[in-house]
């Protein structure tokens, strides 16, 4: 019998895409994507072959953090529409054919959510305990001091002081976001009814579960390693990710979904070790059907700092791509395939060349190799026409996030504004900030504003220059383009789905292999295989076809013509057959 993570599901086979709704498309003219716009373009996802269609937040918020600040589980924001236009569209995504997921977002809420608003109106309120609250500490000349030493996501101290009840509440994001007090029971309960039930009960099909593994911290709250003695505050993941409790509230987050037909997949940031990972995704112990692993994404940066770069290779990036695939062989577990979203630059720019030479050659390598691999497949918007980030000619100004904005004025402040060390913090944001995937869609080439609203509109961020050649309007039925190749890579996974998205991975170990020439295969039950091969680089790489697969058709191929005994700069090609198993290697 076949390990469980072979059984056939709907949300393992389907195709993700992922919508960031403020810069998708903009139906009235306010320069901010909205609801209505999404339902808009639809038959445009329809028509790409998408099958689960992934809206990141849209709830009530202040936007502090781009809507992953909630004050309202249960309402709109409001730039974006209303109720019943949420209602709309999970009938519009439904009437398709298609199913639709919401992102989850749990771990804090808004400082205006009502929970919050009467949590920190006195220390005698029902709700004081449904947030994170201490004392402050004391040093030897009565200055006063936070709870702990940890730092949050976006670079301050995770602790804010409250002046009307004299206490700290935590937040491991921004002090508009604090974190919900998840040990206590009348909370879990609150939040299960109210931002899951009440959308199940809607249809959503699923969640995209943000942070999951940060609900439970140390109860005792120690500080965190000193790995930076001239900080104010440390890199505590150690002590508020994986905590003693996470499983037992995941267990009790199935047991919700369970009368539903849904899918869950999470945001596992920080963990590095496959066991814990494993404990989260095995199907037998019934927490999550996947999450994002973000070894990948996560190249060249340094763990908990962003925008500290380390040195990778080509040969760290196929390393880091293939690794899940082989450690849920056997398992019961499934995993996540996906090198975008709203989190990360664009993956043409990272993992391949934007240079106009090779801009279109990279997207469609970066297509055939995401589209062959075992696991649910998760695309961003845009990725699919091959957007790219933003050029290092745009100024901090034109920069959004949050967490962008926060790390260039710590700089700023840090080196009294040395013009090196800003210019720095600039090439960083330009590599891996969170802005490149967050400006508008491009749909258009012609227009000022992309398509994405009307000219006389002002988006609500800066639109890329690149839309006048990278567009959904000049690539919709070229057959060259990169839109209508991922067309023709999601139907191919589709057509050989006992192949491509349940088949077993293969390893592949032949000698002489370039490290910059990705190969590997997979088989399925009746013993069909596959062979991929991509060259992700500026140069020609020599490569035959293997002996042992002599026999193979070609399937797939990124280039208009296939020389035999070399690859292009950034070819990518996929062969079949049922030839022997030699050179095959788990």
């Amino acid at each position: 019998m076949a390990p469980s993570g072979r059984e056939h599901k709907w949300w393992k086979e389907g195709v993700v895409y992922q919508i960031y709704p403020a810069s998708f498309k903009d139906s009235n003219d306010d320069g901010i994507g909205d609801i209505p716009g999404i339902i808009s373009q639809l038959d445009y996802l329809q028509d790409l072959g998408i099958d689960i269609v992934w809206v990141s937040p849209h709830y009530k918020s202040p936007q502090v953090d781009m809507g992953y600040d909630i004050s309202d589980y249960q309402d709109i924001h409001e730039p974006y529409g209303t109720l019943e236009d949420c209602e709309e569209l999970i009938k519009a995504v439904h009437d398709r054919g298609m199913r639709i997921i919401f992102d989850l977002v749990i771990n804090h809420t808004s400082d205006q959510h009502a929970w919050f608003q009467e949590s920190r109106s006195s220390k005698n309120s029902p709700k004081r305990d449904w947030y994170i609250w201490r004392p402050a500490k004391y040093d030897e000349n009565g200055k006063r001091l936070p709870p702990n030493n940890w730092r949050s996501n976006f670079s301050k101290p995770a602790w804010t002081w409250d002046a009307q009840t004299q206490e700290y509440y935590l937040h491991v994001f921004a002090p508009e976001q604090p974190d919900l007090n998840w040990d206590n029971e009348e909370c879990r309960k609150a939040i299960y009814e109210t931002s899951m039930r009440f959308w199940l009960e809607k249809g959503v099909d699923g969640f995209r579960i943000d942070t999951v593994n940060m609900y439970s911290k140390v109860p005792t709250l120690p500080d965190a390693p000193i790995k930076d003695p001239t900080a104010e505050s440390q890199l505590a993941q150690v002590h508020y990710c994986n905590g003693p409790r996470m499983h037992e509230f995941l267990s009790e987050m199935h047991q919700v979904l369970e009368p539903y037909d849904t899918m869950t997949v999470g945001e596992c940031a920080f963990t590095f070790d496959s066991n814990i990972v494993m404990e989260y995704i095995s199907a037998a112990k019934k927490q999550l059907d996947m999450v994002f692993h973000f070894d990948v994404v996560d190249l060249g940066q340094t763990p908990g700092s962003r925008y500290e770069h380390r040195p990778y290779t080509i040969k760290d990036f196929k390393y880091e791509l293939l690794k899940w695939q082989s450690l849920i062989e056997g398992t019961d577990a499934w995993t996540t395939v996906f090198l975008e979203n709203h989190d990360q630059g664009r993956s043409i720019s990272r993992f391949a060349s934007d240079l106009p030479e090779f801009r279109e050659s990279s997207a469609k390598l970066l297509s055939v190799v995401l589209a062959t691999l075992t696991g649910t497949i998760f695309i961003y918007q845009g990725q699919e026409i091959g957007m790219i980030n933003i050029p290092a000619t745009w100024p901090i100004e034109d920069y959004k996030d949050i967490k962008a904005i926060s790390h260039y004025n710590r700089i700023k402040q840090r080196t009294n504004g040395n013009p090196e060390a800003l210019a720095e913090a600039m090439r960083s944001l330009q590599i891996v900030g969170r802005d490149h995937s967050r400006v508008p869609m491009q749909w258009e080439g012609t227009s000022k504003n992309a398509g994405f609203c009307s000219d006389a509109a002002t988006p609500w961020m800066r639109v890329l220059e690149s839309h006048e050649e990278i567009n959904v309007e000049n690539q919709l039925g070229r057959k060259d383009s990169v839109l209508e190749f991922w067309k023709k890579m999601i139907k191919t996974r589709k057509n050989y789905k006992d192949l491509f998205v349940y088949g077993t991975f293969k390893q592949l170990e032949e000698n002489n292999i370039d490290d910059k020439v990705l190969v590997f295969g997979k088989e399925d039950s009746q013993g069909q295989r596959s062979l991929t091969v991509a060259n992700i680089s500026t140069e020609e790489k020599s490569w035959t076809l293997p002996d042992w697969a002599r026999g193979y058709k070609l399937l797939i191929q990124s280039t208009e013509d296939v020389h035999d005994g070399h690859l292009l700069p950034f070819e990518a090609r996929v062969y079949i057959g049922r030839g022997v198993a030699n050179g095959y290697h788990i």
